[in-house]
């Protein structure tokens, strides 16, 4: 089963853009049965599970807590780390790509990390770093798998 990476600001609401980009990738990637692994809290990685959930695929939730008490309520499988900002890497690190909507700080750091593991990153209203492959649509990432 392929697994990509979606990383993004926790603070993204239903009404947002970016969130309503998020959900509708986790459709199509769980239409795809592409498992979608994220840090498992509120915001975009809600929205991207949610979506996933809706359309019948998987989603793993790399969480910050060693209860996984925040996890929002579309996560399958909890990761529980005790590992706060530190489980970054271990996020990036589990998809064969990496997708970056919106976000701010610890999109950041998962960005860098993704660049040290050698990880394709597709861009949505992120930072604008050299390397980030901007795309447009929720479809663009499909053309990646």
């Amino acid at each position: 089963m392929k697994q990509i990476s979606v990383i993004g600001s926790s603070t993204a609401t239903p009404e947002s853009e970016e969130y309503k980009f998020a959900y509708t990738l986790g459709k199509l990637l769980g239409e795809k049965k592409i498992a979608v692994i994220c840090g498992g809290r509120t915001g975009i990685m809600e929205a991207v599970c949610k979506g996933v959930k809706e359309s019948g695929g998987l989603t793993i939730g790399i969480m910050p807590s060693y209860d996984g008490s925040e996890a929002n309520e579309f996560v399958d499988i909890k990761i529980n780390t005790g590992m706060s900002w530190n489980r970054n890497p271990i996020v990036v690190a589990s998809g064969e790509l990496v997708v970056a909507v919106g976000g701010n700080y610890g999109t950041l750091s998962e960005i860098a990390y993704s660049f040290i593991l050698g990880k394709k990153i597709l861009g949505y209203k992120t930072h604008n770093i050299n390397g980030i492959e901007v795309i447009n649509s929720p479809e663009d990432v499909l053309r990646y798998i």
